[in-house]
């Protein structure tokens, strides 16, 4: 990214957000359009990847905060697209921070700490430091089995990285770029304004420090392409939905010996038609006759991909009690596992014949005395 890209780009307008977005609203905002826009989904279509490329360009500077601070001050500082500067003896002059910007940040330098870098005369000419590569945001859905078990799962993602056909030096192939002779391959140089000096990016290599004379057909001198790669990541047992990853080093690569940027991955889990999650423990619902649950028993319960299991179920169990089946639950960070919650619910014959319909009769007349309702009402009336 060119330091000139902090002036002349709006993000804030590339995302659809306002400036005073929070960066949760960022990031929701980003992860709906990288699904609408993702060359995965669209292929073929040049319009779509190009605007994946300005997406993920714009939410690589609004989600960092320092970087998101330094571009707002950016874009405030030079809105006028100038800067007017005086001093004794030399009166008032304009600078173009067009001019100042044109140099590519990517290439060496060029950023806003590059302009203000030699301020005050700190030094001369400044070496183009290593540059970290970009964070990458993907998401994944799993199973629920996956989920409490772990998983490997392979990734596809987009980003930015060495042109493969020029191995990332910018120059057709056969051919090499050579060393600046303005600024020696520092990529800066140091203009005396008076009683200050500005380090800008250098004008003829535009702060690479390097000048491709005959460029790479494919990305055109940029040195970078859209690089798609799948990757096999294993994500661990007890991930929880909505989860967020972090696999440090698997991101963007990084520039100019950088280290490479953090892949984040946001785990989506399908939820499973008997079985729910709370925590490291696993959830059942279990029906259970009237007769068991009056006179109490034996009951047989499912686990998740393993036999079942027996609990024993107290006499006069009411309905909503609710049972533990221990380490049989999902997995722990630690390799230990929860447990199985089990919740008896009192299933309700909807029609009763027969010898079963004449025992029901004469439980209810031997229970008639017994009106489990008579607390309730104490109660309502204060007694």
């Amino acid at each position: 990214m060119s330091g000139k890209d902090y002036v002349e780009k709006d993000y804030y307008k590339v995302l659809g957000v306002p400036k005073d977005a929070s960066a949760t609203e960022i990031k929701k905002t980003y992860r709906k359009l990288a699904r609408e826009f993702h060359p995965d989904a669209n292929k073929g279509d040049v319009k779509a990847e190009d605007r994946f490329k300005d997406i993920s360009e714009a939410y690589d500077v609004l989600s960092d905060e320092k970087r998101r601070k330094e571009y707002d001050e950016a874009r405030t500082l030079f809105a006028n697209g100038g800067f007017r500067s005086g001093g004794p003896g030399n009166g008032n002059h304009s600078f173009d921070f067009g001019d100042l910007f044109s140099g590519s940040q990517g290439g060496g330098g060029g950023g806003i700490g590059d302009v203000f870098g030699g301020l005050f005369n700190r030094g001369g000419t400044r070496q183009a430091q290593p540059r970290r590569g970009a964070d990458v945001e993907t998401e994944v859905t799993l199973s629920f089995e996956e989920a409490v078990d772990g998983a490997t799962v392979p990734l596809r993602m987009t980003s930015q990285a060495p042109c493969r056909t020029c191995n990332g030096t910018g120059a057709r192939t056969g051919t090499t770029p050579r060393v600046c002779p303005t600024c020696v391959g520092a990529g800066t140089v140091s203009r005396g304004q008076g009683a200050f000096a500005l380090s800008e990016p250098c004008r003829d290599c535009r702060g690479r420090g390097m000048i491709v004379d005959d460029p790479c057909p494919d990305c055109h001198g940029s040195a970078k392409a859209t690089s798609a790669r799948t990757m096999q990541v294993r994500i661990p047992a007890g991930v929880q939905d909505a989860q967020r990853i972090r696999l440090k080093g698997k991101g963007a690569q990084g520039e100019r010996g950088g280290v490479s940027g953090d892949l984040y991955v946001t785990v989506h889990v399908d939820t499973h038609p008997v079985f729910g999650r709370k925590g490291d423990n696993l959830t059942v619902t279990v029906p259970v006759t009237f007769p068991e649950a009056a006179l109490g028993g034996t009951i047989e319960v499912p686990t998740l991909n393993g036999p079942s299991v027996k609990l024993k179920l107290p006499a006069g169990s009411a309905n909503g009690l609710t049972l533990r089946a221990r380490g049989k639950g999902a997995t722990r960070k630690d390799g230990t596992r929860g447990d199985l919650l089990v919740t008896v619910e009192v299933a309700v014959p909807q029609a009763v014949t027969g010898d079963a319909l004449t025992a029901l009769e004469q439980y209810r007349e031997a229970t008639a005395s017994d009106d489990p309702r008579a607390a309730l009402f104490r109660a309502a009336k204060g007694a």
